[in-house]
């Protein structure tokens, strides 16, 4: 009798368990949810892993088709022993969505995080703040909403989607990892103005009556800086880009080249720092220029000036084969005119125009006749708006309140603002068309906000998985290959995942009614084990390795 053999995918997803059972995740999950008495075979702590491990399996799988998607998985060991892909059905996953809301979405999430950050020295003494918008399909009329939910609406788009209605998410990250701590659902037409402030408020208490306290200075953009809320929160270190729309900073960034004694930063930066008041608070502002940021903002002004230059052009001659009534409606034309064109200075007279009236060749002694006014004009760069525009770009202001540059130098504000990066780069991930919720497309809006938690630790288990690969390559001054087969010492985990494809599980069986097999993994090479030993015992033992 011929062997039966089945097999199963393992490629990348036995890294993404390993790290989220290093993470203790499951555990951390089960601690805190109630158990669904209605299913002995799965856990809450395991349906959190599952949806891990589907939206870190970078398909197309939305979560109505996860079943589907665990059918090709060895979830013995993946997950656990006995977990089957009928398991972990749509309806696993809804009462696991209820219970995440019930529980508190953010507060659930900070519990964990702030015990895994904690715990593994992954918090930094600063935390970056940002927002972005995340589109749902679908009507999702309000009626149809619960009150206690976030609200699904249109609001401000940051993907440009103006036409869909949609969720925000508030995330702040830490650390050299970029370690997501907080999170927080939003209503799609939240302001950053306000909810920046909301959630700093809630994740400074929050980690201030912790056993173990945690106090951070706060980064974030323009949207932060406000009178009434962050410059009267005196007890709070904050850094901060300045909001152009105010007149001084509007005076500074704009300044001449000769008034600034700036300071080398390398890698293009440079930086003017100056003791001020505002808002009733002192403050240091850093006047910041990137070379990088100038060359980009200068050709992109080019651009604009040879684009305006072409309209002038046509409206000028329009305007030159206008007929006027009076002279005053030819000059109030062209004082239209200049206030459109900033960046050209135009040159204009206005003439009157006479003809004779009379048909045929004029009679000798007639005169011409005044038929109205018409506008001769020309055209030329006005260089002092050009420089004057010149000189703001490139430029722009961090504000910190933080007087003592000994425990925050000029260069480290430069530094942290920069780091903003990391939230921006999480966001990239949620929304990357790859990952299994680039958009949202559950019904209940308090599923929904639910989701955004499972979300956020799937960033959590890349960020800290790629944080660590790249930590240990270092140590061990050794290298992996990265797309263009060149050997580095910080690959993206993204490319590792790449590196596992087709690595599989297969079962031999001895006797396939009594359901007797022996499992071997399939498609195995000296790079993929090699790549196996970096992520610790758990990734050995879900890959069969040895452990020696």
């Amino acid at each position: 009798m011929a062997l039966q053999i089945k097999s199963k995918n393992l490629d990348h997803l036995g890294l993404v368990s390993a790290i989220a059972k290093d993470l203790k995740l499951v555990e951390r999950i089960d601690q805190r949810l109630e158990k669904d008495q209605s299913s002995k075979n799965v856990s809450m702590g395991q349906r959190v892993l599952a949806l891990i491990l589907n939206g870190l399996g970078f398909t197309d799988e939305r979560l109505y088709m996860v079943s589907n998607f665990f059918d090709s998985k060895p979830l013995d060991r993946l997950i656990a022993p006995g977990i089957k892909a009928e398991h972990l059905n749509d309806d696993a996953f809804a009462r696991l969505l209820n219970e995440i809301y019930d529980y508190g979405t953010t507060k659930l999430y900070a519990e964990i995080a702030f015990e895994i950050g904690q715990e593994q020295n992954l918090l930094g003494k600063n935390a970056h703040l940002d927002t972005t918008s995340f589109i749902v399909q679908g009507n999702y009329d309000e009626e149809d909403q619960s009150e206690e939910g976030i609200a699904i609406t249109y609001g401000y788009s940051k993907d440009k989607r103006f036409d869909l209605k949609q969720v925000m998410l508030s995330l702040t990250s830490t650390g050299k990892a970029g370690f997501p701590i907080w999170m927080e659902a939003l209503d799609g037409n939240a302001s950053d103005k306000k909810s920046l402030h909301e959630s700093l408020s809630k994740m400074k208490e929050f980690s201030e009556n912790l056993a173990q306290s945690v106090s951070f200075t706060w980064v974030a953009d323009s949207a932060l800086y406000t009178i009434d809320k962050l410059l009267s929160a005196g007890s709070l270190k904050w850094i901060t880009r300045v909001p152009e729309t105010i007149k001084s900073a509007q005076e500074l960034v704009s300044g001449e080249e000769a008034a600034f004694r700036w300071e080398d930063r390398g890698k293009g930066y440079q930086t003017c720092s100056q003791i001020g008041e505002y808002g009733g608070l002192k403050q240091r502002w850093l006047l910041v220029f990137s070379k990088q940021a100038y060359d980009r903002e200068k050709m992109t002004l080019e651009k604009r000036i040879l684009k305006e230059e072409e309209a002038l052009k046509k409206a000028l001659w329009h305007m030159g084969n206008e007929c006027y009534a009076c002279d005053k409606d030819a000059e109030k034309a062209i004082k239209v005119l200049r206030k459109k064109y900033h960046f050209h200075t135009i040159e204009a007279q206005v003439e009157a125009i006479e003809k004779f009236t009379s048909k045929g060749r004029p009679k000798e002694g007639s005169e011409k006749k005044r038929i109205g006014f018409c506008i001769k004009s020309s055209y030329e760069e006005n260089a002092e708006a050009i420089e004057e525009t010149l000189n703001r770009k490139g430029r722009f202001i961090l504000a910190t309140n933080e007087l003592d540059t000994k425990a925050l130098s000029d260069e480290a504000i430069l530094r942290e603002y920069k780091e903003q990066s990391s939230v921006e780069q999480g966001f990239r991930f949620l929304k990357d068309p790859w990952f299994m919720l680039d958009s949202i497309f559950l019904k209940k809006n308090e599923r929904i906000e639910a989701l955004m938690v499972i979300m956020t630790l799937c960033l959590m288990v890349y960020n800290v998985g790629e944080y660590r690969l790249r930590e240990l390559l270092k140590e061990k001054n050794e290298t992996l290959p990265n797309q263009l087969k060149k050997q580095v010492q910080n690959p993206t985990l993204r490319w590792i995942f790449k590196i596992m494809q087709g690595i599989s599980v297969a079962r031999v069986f001895v006797d396939q009614v009594k359901d007797i097999y022996e499992e071997v993994v399939i498609n195995l090479c000296e790079l993929t084990e090699k790549i196996i030993r970096y992520f610790g015992l758990h990734a050995i033992s879900i890959y069969g390795l040895s452990s020696v």
